[in-house]
């Protein structure tokens, strides 16, 4: 089939795992023949804007008119099957649902955190768990401050989500869910839940696995508040106050804590902060790991990390709380944590080094949970499923495959199939 991919790209500074998981979907839909094509704006031209441009920013991101009128007119040149949306912030904006609506072509869209219902997509505020614009208008975002601890620069994504809530759950004809917990929350927001599937992302193969114990304990991501990272730091000084477990903690990454980090790194053998790393060094270095560690205190939507780790045969340590309470099987592919506990995360880190032949089986289960669930090949199936289903819905004939995730014998997509006029 033809399809054509919208995303903004975040900045190359930091890391980002939406931007990776655009570009495997991508990789992945043309290996399988299909035709695919690239419709981006990139976060790193901002800084190359003149000052007027960058001043009228603000003002487009809750409607891009040139962006419409641009898309429109692609579409309707190149006719794909089929657009799948994604990040639209803060260079595209949700004008991109008119230009498809223009256009007569039908959009999936992949939620990868929760700007459906939250402006900064966290439902977090000073650390912990917030919903106060769940269901509700995003008034208390823009009183808090929660992009960027700026009251100005949080007024825009509020008001889009204001003025497009509704657009956008008309004009997306599928919406892709990374798990059922964030499904879960979107539904009791009110979105429809008729049009949410939930599609883990899949992880290519890593083309390497754990051999042997493992040579330390890794925490591989963004260095911010909400990913956990202080509350790890505290769970290893605790650690290192009763003599350590034997292996160190390698923190891989930047972020804005990348300065707090590196401080308390300094002059340490039980730590090394490795900064940040390419994919092959990534891989390398979950490979080696004892486990790979998830602490974030915000409800993390899914958890790419964790199912890399798996990829490797390695469990994690993760957060007892959103995606990871589907990812992470307690006791059988890794541990669960009490969100937000020193204590607790400190606790699973001395088990999980304590029983090397535990651990070991922990990392085999781990594998058959990502051969199952999050390989190529299934990631493949459920999104080509999620893309026939938009368009037989988008065609008003009504047939068209169960929702994405279900499975029987008799629906099942084979890789390059064709039907429906796909």
């Amino acid at each position: 089939m033809h399809v054509l991919v919208v995303h903004n790209r975040y900045a190359s500074a930091q890391p980002s795992g939406e931007n990776k998981v655009v570009d495997q979907e991508v990789e992945l839909l043309r290996g399988a023949g299909h035709q695919v094509e690239l419709f981006e704006r990139r976060s790193d031209d901002i800084s190359a804007m003149s000052l007027p441009a960058k001043a009228a920013l603000p003002l487009r991101v809750p409607w891009n008119h040139a962006v419409r009128k641009e898309l429109a007119a692609k579409l309707r040149a190149e006719r794909p099957d089929v657009v799948h949306v994604h990040n639209v912030f803060p260079l595209l904006s949700p004008a991109v649902l008119a230009a498809c609506a223009d256009a007569g072509v039908p959009a999936v869209a992949t939620l990868h955190n929760y700007t459906q219902v939250c402006p900064p997509g966290t439902l977090q505020r000073d650390g912990r768990p917030c919903t106060a614009c769940v269901g509700s208008t995003p008034l208390p975002a823009v009183r808090h401050g929660c992009y960027r601890g700026s009251r100005l620069a949080t007024v825009p994504l509020a008001v889009s989500l204001s003025v497009n809530r509704r657009r956008w759950w008309s004009g997306v004809e599928r919406f892709f869910c990374i798990s059922a917990a964030q499904r879960e929350v979107l539904v009791g927001a009110g979105m429809p839940a008729e049009r949410l599937a939930v599609k883990h992302n899949f992880v290519p193969e890593p083309g390497v696995v754990r051999e042997g114990d493992g040579e330390h304990l890794l925490y591989l991501g963004r260095l911010a508040e909400a990913k956990g990272v202080r509350l790890l730091m505290a769970a290893w000084d605790e650690i290192a106050s009763g003599g350590g477990i034997g292996v160190p903690l390698v923190i891989a990454g930047t972020g804005p804590l990348e300065r707090e980090v590196t401080a308390w790194a300094a002059g340490r053998d039980d730590v090394r902060y490795a900064g940040l790393c390419d994919t092959a060094e990534c891989r390398k270095a979950v490979a080696r790991s004892v486990a790979v560690v998830a602490p974030s205190t915000w409800l993390e939507a899914f958890g790419l990390v964790v199912v890399e780790a798996m990829a490797a045969g390695v469990p994690a340590v993760a957060a007892g709380h959103g995606a990871f309470v589907e990812l992470v099987e307690d006791g059988v592919t890794g541990l669960r944590h009490v969100p937000g506990d020193a204590g607790s995360l400190a606790s699973c880190l001395r088990r999980i080094a304590a029983d090397p032949d535990r651990n070991r089986e922990m990392g085999r289960a781990a594998r058959r949970r990502y051969e199952r669930d999050f390989s190529p090949a299934v990631g493949l199936e459920r999104l080509v499923e999620g893309y026939r289903t938009a368009i037989a819905g988008r065609s008003g004939d009504g047939v068209g495959p169960p929702p994405v995730g279900e499975r029987t014998g008799s629906s099942r997509v084979r890789p390059g199939e064709r039907d429906g006029g796909l």
